[in-house]
């Protein structure tokens, strides 16, 4: 990899800072949007397509960008990720103008390929800088999720009222955003300084065995499988006990915030006490996030909102403690391909947090997706102390 100059490191995060926040705001928007498109459209029983849809294709983009990254480069790379995602937001906006379910899925699939390589955009932040300054670098491009967060939502509403002008359906409005956020994303690609490829990696490498990616692997798996369990379910639960979208919103807010927010914070303590302090101690906030769930299950202004926080910050800690450690313990011939390899694996595993969350929640309840959460937290923890104590 080519030697950055100051301006050319800052022109890289940047551009690596703006392509995420861009990718999130079309997948937040395209995806809630859809999910409404297809309950109407097929059934409430068929409204988790576009969510599956979305994360397969974000768990292939990771795996393809990792294995393509050593020989083409970030900038070639992201450009053609964030191209693909376009031409997929164009194709779910043709499917949600004519309320067709195969378009619709087929183009969020593919906004879901060009997701992967903006996920794996905070290692490629992380090698911009050396290895004492590289969590706090990851985790500035992974706070760029919080304008995704705030700006999907909020772009909604405005963009309905707009195509409602044009005669459209209201609901191709947040998909039509995706189309000018993922262009938007593209053009942030081509911004990126030219550098010369890192080696190629091995052909016989097994990055998912090599030393320093099985605790990460094992953390980030559980901690997004503990989160999204909890998350997916906690909208069902207020439901239920009769409150409406505003109090969601606030729940769900909550939780936003602690996932992306604090992601600076995440990234210091990582660089000041080390990866596994980091990952052990989200492992932790999550576990005591499952128990508050247990313990105020219906408490929506005071006992939930303060678990979905920690449910978000605990997984952002392991996510840039796990992230951090990869950036760091790998050589560099392994680096990208063991890092999408990861994300692949964690992606795949929210799928099945997803579907498995409500056959746990139609069978004993809230609080056995927070038991089944907490344990999922617990026993890695366990696992990863003793490993340590070793």
């Amino acid at each position: 990899m080519g030697t950055l100059t100051v301006t050319g490191r800052a022109r890289s995060m940047g551009a690596l800072f703006a392509g995420v926040a861009l990718l999130n705001t079309a997948t937040v928007g395209l995806s809630t949007a859809a999910t409404l498109i297809v309950a109407a459209g097929s059934g409430p029983g068929w409204s988790g397509l576009p969510s599956v849809a979305n994360v397969l294709g974000t768990a292939a983009g990771a795996l393809g960008a990792g294995l393509l990254l050593p020989g083409h480069g970030r900038r070639r790379v992201l450009a053609a990720g964030y191209g693909v995602a376009a031409a997929g937001a164009l194709i779910a906006f043709a499917g949600a103008l004519t309320t067709s379910l195969v378009p619709l899925l087929l183009g969020i699939l593919l906004v879901g390929l060009g997701n992967g390589g903006a996920q794996l955009s905070r290692y490629l932040a992380a090698d911009l800088y050396p290895e004492e300054r590289r969590g706090r670098a990851l985790s500035n491009v992974v706070w760029a999720g919080t304008v995704g967060a705030l700006a999907g939502p909020a772009l909604m509403a405005p963009a309905a009222d707009v195509v409602t002008g044009f005669g459209w359906p209201s609901l191709s409005g947040p998909v039509a955003v995706a189309v000018l956020a993922t262009a938007g994303a593209a053009l942030a690609a081509a911004f990126l300084p030219r550098h010369v490829p890192p080696p190629r990696e091995k052909a016989a490498a097994a990055p998912v065995r090599a030393t320093g990616v099985v605790r990460p692997l094992i953390a980030m798996v559980a901690a997004q499988l503990t989160m999204v369990a909890v998350m997916t379910m906690t909208p069902v639960q207020l439901e239920n006990h009769g409150h409406g979208l505003d109090v969601v919103g606030w729940v769900l807010s909550a939780h936003l915030f602690g996932m992306f927010a604090l992601a600076p914070l995440s990234g210091r303590i990582a660089d000041r006490w080390g990866p596994r302090v980091t990952i052990n101690a989200g492992l932790g906030v999550l576990a005591l996030s499952t128990a508050t769930v247990l313990a105020a299950p219906t408490a929506h202004t005071s006992g939930l909102p303060v678990a979905l926080f920690l449910l978000g910050y605990g997984w952002n800690l392991v996510f840039v403690g796990g992230s951090a450690q990869l950036s760091r313990d790998l050589p560099p011939e392994t680096r990208s391909r063991a890092q999408g390899t990861v994300d692949a694996v964690v992606w795949s595993a929210s799928a099945l947090a997803g579907l498995g969350s409500g056959q746990l929640f139609a069978g004993g309840g809230y609080a056995l997706v927070a038991v089944v959460g907490g344990v999922l937290a617990l026993l890695p923890l366990a696992l990863l102390v003793s490993r340590d104590g070793r």
